[in-house]
C-alpha cells in the first residue's frame, strides 16, 4: 500500500444521480463516453455523500485507502471528466466524475464529486463535459489557501496581509526560521461546497483575529499536554474537521479570494498569530500550479513534498466530541 498521505473526499455513488429526462433516461451518471449533453439529471431524495479515502500515488494516479467508507481498498481511481450542470434558473454547478477500476482495468464503480451542493428533486441539465480541467479542478480542492486580508507574520515580526506579499519576501516559519517566498498564487471562486471557506473566529484557537482558510487547510497545534488522546504533542488539523457551526463555521455565498504561498519546502507559518501550513506540492496538488511555474522550479518543487515531520495528521474521528476545540485551545495555551 502507498505511503502517501490519506486524503478524504465526499462523493455520491453514481446511482444517486440519474437521468430524469433525455437520451439516457433512468441511467446513472457515467464516464465521459456515455454522457449525452442536454440530459436532465436529478439527485435521488435521501441520498447522502459518502467518504472516499484515497492515496495520491503519482500525478494523476490514485488508489483507494484502507480507511475508506466506500470503494475497494487498493483499487485504482481514475479522474474521468468534469461536468457543467445547469438548473432551471440558469445557475451552474461543476462536478467531477471519478471511476474505480480493477486490476484488469474494468470499471467497478463510478462516483460523483460535486463542487457545490446538489439539491434533491432539482433538475440539472448537462450543458458541458470534458477532460481538460478535471486534474486542475481536483487539485484546487486540496490546494491549501488563505483568504484576502489574512495577516502573515514576516521575518521581521511585522504582520502584513497576504495579498501584499511578493516572491522574494521573507516570512517567519516555525520549522525553518526566515524563509524566502518562492511564489504567491491567487484564485477567485464561488464560495460554495468544496470551495466555501472555514472561519475560525477570533480567540477560538488563540488566534488574534478571525482566520479564514480553505476547508482542507491544516492548522498546526502543539499540545503541551495531550488532552485529546492523539498520542503526540504536535498535530496538523484540517480546518473542516473543526467545524462546530458556532466558533468555527463554513462561510457560504458570494465569492472568495484565495491566496497560496509557496516556499522551496513545505513550512509552518503564522497567520493571524497561529500556526498553519504553507502550500504543499504533491501529486494531488501539482496540477493546480501554473505549468510555467512547475517547469521553472522543477529542481526545487520535488523537495517541497519531502516535508519535515510537522506533526500527526488528525483524523476527524478523534475530534468527534463536543469539547474538542476547547481541549485543543487549552492544550496549546502558553
Amino acid at each position: 500500500m502507498s505511503n502517501a498521505p490519506v486524503q478524504s473526499i465526499l462523493v455520491y455513488p453514481a446511482l444517486c444521480f440519474r437521468v430524469l429526462l433525455g437520451a439516457n433516461m433512468g441511467d446513472p451518471v457515467s464516464f465521459l463516453a456515455e454522457l449525452t449533453l442536454d440530459d436532465v439529471y436529478e439527485l435521488t431524495p435521501g441520498s447522502e455523500r459518502v467518504r472516499l479515502a484515497i492515496h495520491a500515488v503519482s500525478e494523476g494516479v490514485f488508489t483507494i485507502s484502507r480507511s475508506t467508507g466506500v470503494g475497494t481498498p487498493g483499487a485504482r481511481l481514475h479522474l474521468d471528466c468534469t461536468l457543467l450542470l445547469m438548473t432551471p434558473d440558469g445557475e451552474t454547478t461543476d462536478a467531477l466524475v471519478l471511476v474505480e477500476v480493477d486490476d484488469a482495468g474494468h470499471i467497478d464503480d463510478i462516483y460523483l464529486l460535486p463542487l457545490a451542493p446538489l439539491v434533491p428533486r432539482m433538475e440539472y441539465t448537462l450543458v458541458g463535459a470534458g477532460r481538460e480541467e478535471v486534474s486542475s479542478k481536483f487539485a484546487q480542492i486540496a490546494c491549501v489557501s488563505f483568504t484576502r486580508g489574512t495577516q502573515i507574520t514576516m521575518a521581521t515580526g511585522r504582520q502584513i496581509p497576504i495579498e501584499q506579499i511578493s516572491p522574494g519576501d521573507r516570512v517567519l516559519t516555525r520549522d525553518g526560521g526566515a524563509q524566502e517566498v518562492r511564489w504567491i498564487g491567487q484564485t477567485t471562486v464561488r464560495a460554495l461546497g468544496e470551495f466555501a471557506p472555514i472561519v475560525v473566529t477570533k480567540g477560538t484557537l488563540n488566534n488574534e483575529n478571525d482566520l479564514v482558510v480553505s476547508p482542507d487547510h491544516r492548522l498546526f497545534i502543539y499540545q503541551r499536554t495531550d488532552r485529546i488522546g492523539a498520542g503526540r504533542a504536535d498535530l496538523l488539523v484540517p480546518a473542516r474537521h473543526l467545524v462546530n457551526d458556532e466558533s468555527i463555521y463554513v462561510r457560504t455565498g458570494g465569492y472568495v479570494d484565495y491566496y497560496q504561498i509557496l516556499f522551496d519546502r513545505h513550512h509552518i507559518i503564522y497567520a493571524e498569530g497561529i500556526a498553519a501550513e504553507s502550500t504543499l506540492v504533491n501529486p494531488r496538488t501539482r496540477p493546480a500550479l501554473p505549468s510555467e511555474l512547475v517547469e521553472r522550479l522543477q529542481t526545487l518543487l520535488p523537495r517541497n513534498d519531502d516535508r519535515a515531520d510537522h506533526g500527526l495528521d488528525v483524523q476527524k474521528s478523534l475530534l468527534d466530541r463536543p469539547d474538542a476545540i476547547e481541549l485543543l485551545r487549552r492544550a496549546s495555551t502558553r
